[in-house]
């Protein structure tokens, strides 16, 4: 009787990769978690103890994903969270104490498991192109920048403009109730929108991906003001009318006329930093180019148009 052959290499499935995401409970997270489950990936969602028992705990449990309690000041912990993970993504959000000191524990905790990978907490316009001051938010962001490149391990940041899914009520642009569409400066500068799904599918698939650069940028559309005027227009039947309010340089003053009012410094997104935000995005300066997009082909895109029809 012959005696059983080895099993060819290319005949070995490869084990499921492990994928570590930090901040799997908030609504981007839990996005990630699916489409990184959907792809087959072994994923280790790091939460705080408080966070354990929470729906959002459950629901990644229910999806398969291994639920961890970790110490955020704990970079032993963390580093035995990270052990054997292929990548180190996080979907963390809050301020300095989250966005540059948890984050900086979590990419030290990542290097000493010997994690080749790491995506951190940018999800953003591309603030490299922006000056300092000019974002609170982003300048965290720019700042733990300088951490991770300095750091012995391959990062890539995805940078994907403004949720579209924002526009249906909590960025103040399209105004539904008297059909207007607000702005400030050029009503034909090009804008980048990404549904919160498509970046966390984007997300997902580059995590899964050993090859990516140091920044991918994707746009679920490129649209500009006067674009956001014929979708709103057309999803609703009736006509919107475009509304500038004034120059860049206005809303510079206003957006400082409000945030010395209503300073909320403890706040992740007090209404200054919104508008600070729209400001970068009007000013053409974060313009994300060249796109991603074709990246991975099976990702279909939702537009602008598709998100107002939902509303």
């Amino acid at each position: 009787m012959a005696e059983p052959q080895p099993a060819s290499p290319n005949t070995l499935q490869a084990a499921p990769a492990t994928v570590v995401l930090a901040g799997a409970t908030g609504a981007l997270g839990l996005l990630i978690a699916h489409f990184l489950r959907q792809r087959g990936a072994t994923v280790r969602a790091l939460v705080r103890p408080e966070s354990s028992a929470t729906a959002e705990a459950t629901s990644l449990r229910l999806q398969g994903v291994s639920v961890v309690e970790v110490d955020y000041h704990n970079v032993t912990q963390l580093t035995q969270a990270c052990a054997g993970a292929s990548c180190v993504v996080s979907a963390l959000s809050g301020l300095r104490d989250v966005i540059l000191d948890a984050q900086t524990r979590l990419l030290e905790a990542a290097v000493a498991a010997g994690v080749p990978r790491f995506i951190p907490s940018d999800y953003s316009i591309d603030f490299t192109k922006l000056p300092e001051g000019s974002n609170r938010n982003l300048d965290l962001r720019r700042e733990f920048q300088r951490h991770l490149d300095k750091a012995p391990i391959q990062a890539t940041s995805i940078l994907n403009g403004m949720f579209t899914d924002l526009l249906t009520g909590q960025a103040p642009v399209i105004l539904f109730g008297p059909k207007r569409v607000v702005y400030w400066g050029n009503a034909d500068q090009p804008l980048d929108f990404t549904t919160m799904q498509n970046t966390a599918e984007f997300t997902a698939a580059a995590a899964l991906d050993a090859s990516t650069p140091r920044y991918l940028r994707v746009a679920g559309e490129v649209a500009s003001i006067r674009g956001l005027q014929a979708a709103a227009s057309a999803v609703t039947g009736h006509e919107f009318k475009l509304f500038r309010v004034g120059s860049l340089g206005a809303f510079g003053t206003v957006i400082k006329i409000t945030k010395a009012l209503m300073p909320a410094s403890n706040d992740v997104f007090p209404p200054w930093q919104g508008m600070q935000y729209l400001h970068n995005m009007f000013s053409g300066l974060p313009k994300l180019e060249p796109l991603d997009n074709a990246r991975y082909p099976e990702i279909r895109w939702t537009s602008v148009r598709e998100v107002l029809a939902k509303k």
